[in-house]
């Protein structure tokens, strides 16, 4: 059996690595490009220095920053117009998961027209859009190296998730410096998105040798820095590994898919408005412990390359270590509850059916080592109260 990973022609990474982009759009032989952020990234300063360093060599940029947290697909119709009028040649995504995503929607858009529902999965979207460059600001997401997007559509409160490789960037460039600023609530939330994202790729049915590897790094990386990260945000060393295991778990889970956490989280953030990293988080111990039976062996795995368990602890010891820690995790980094998160309890059951359905519908828990009916998703979304 073959498996296919796609990656982006060009991974930068390392201190200083954003301010490499004037030789990254030479190389692609692009001249004209857009950036497409978000407002906070304008106020601290982040795009005029990207535009600074595209002036030292002559280029000039346009910033697009009306993207919003949890793209949909009204917020991206102005950025599509904007890339449509301007005569660009390429897209900057800087950002968070929220930029990237709504600029590969934008990159492909702009290009090909059409409606996002017209992507959606099951298609396979292998037209190639505006070439992307891809600047992560937060290490958690991995879109700077996946074939995903996620678009919400308002109007059915649906996340959807549209795949292939006309959405793989074809460059990355990955500064940890760019996390310095975060503050504490992002850097948990997508710290723990970005652990998901690991351990989803290690136990998904299409894991494979390459993924396995990627997953298995990043949590070793991930595992004993997440903390760190949380309690003290400008230590360089505990940033750099979440950052780089961040981008590494991108790759894991690109080539091996998420499963059952991201599936069933992405209701709860297009109903509730629930950050995504954030309700991974609410979910994660649940499921973890829904699903271990079917995968003993490899959630044991997982919670020895965190740094949790030994090689001479047994699997059953191992998994009741993981279970441990995933829910301290929660606990240290103050991870609410859906009651606590001001959620509305009668919404919130009178949705579960609903939210299991959307869950199942978008494929994600398929991938799970242990596939739950839909009965039994509703009653790990009632757990979670």
């Amino acid at each position: 059996m073959t498996y296919s990973s796609i990656l982006p022609r060009v991974l930068q990474t390392g201190a200083g690595a954003s301010l490499q982009i004037p030789q990254i759009l030479a190389s692609l032989g692009c001249m004209r490009p857009l950036i497409i952020t978000d407002r906070m990234m304008v106020e601290l300063g982040y795009a005029g220095r990207i535009q600074n360093a595209l002036a030292d060599t002559g280029l000039y940029a346009d910033v697009f920053s009306d993207t919003v947290p949890e793209p949909t697909v009204a917020s991206i119709q102005a950025g599509v117009e904007t890339a449509r009028s301007g005569g660009y040649d390429s897209i900057i995504a800087l950002g968070g998961g929220s930029p990237i995503d709504s600029a590969k929607a934008i990159g492909i858009l702009a290009k090909h027209g059409g409606e996002m529902r017209d992507y959606k999965f099951p298609r396979n979207v292998t037209e190639a859009g505006l070439p992307i460059i891809a600047i992560p600001t937060t290490a958690g997401t991995g879109s700077e190296v996946t074939r995903f997007t996620i678009i919400t559509d308002e109007k059915s409160d649906e996340k959807m998730l549209c795949v292939g490789a006309g959405f793989m960037p074809v460059a990355a460039l990955v500064d940890f410096e760019l996390t310095l600023s975060l503050p504490p609530r992002v850097t948990a939330d997508t710290g723990i998105d970005a652990l998901t994202h690991a351990i989803e790729a290690y136990v998904s049915k299409k894991a494979n040798l390459f993924s396995d590897a990627q997953a298995l790094a990043a949590m070793r990386l991930i595992g004993p820095n997440l903390r760190r990260v949380y309690a003290k945000g400008d230590d360089r060393a505990a940033r750099e590994a979440v950052m780089l295991g961040s981008t590494l778990a991108g790759l894991a889970f690109s080539a091996a898919s998420v499963a059952l956490v991201h599936g069933m989280s992405r209701p709860i953030g297009a109903f509730f408005h629930v950050p995504h990293g954030l309700s991974n988080a609410m979910l994660l111990p649940a499921v973890t412990a829904f699903s271990i039976p079917s995968a003993r062996d490899r959630y044991a795995d997982c919670a020895r390359a965190m740094g949790v368990a030994t090689a001479s602890d047994s699997d059953n010891i191992a998994v009741e270590k993981l279970l441990t820690e995933l829910e301290a995790i929660n606990a240290e980094l103050n991870v609410p509850t859906p009651a606590q998160f001001g959620i509305d309890r009668n919404q919130f059951f009178e949705l579960m059916p609903t939210m299991a359905r959307q869950a199942l519908a978008s494929g994600s828990p398929g991938n799970n080592p242990r596939v739950p009916s839909e009965a039994e998703m509703v009653e790990l979304y009632r757990s979670l109260w």
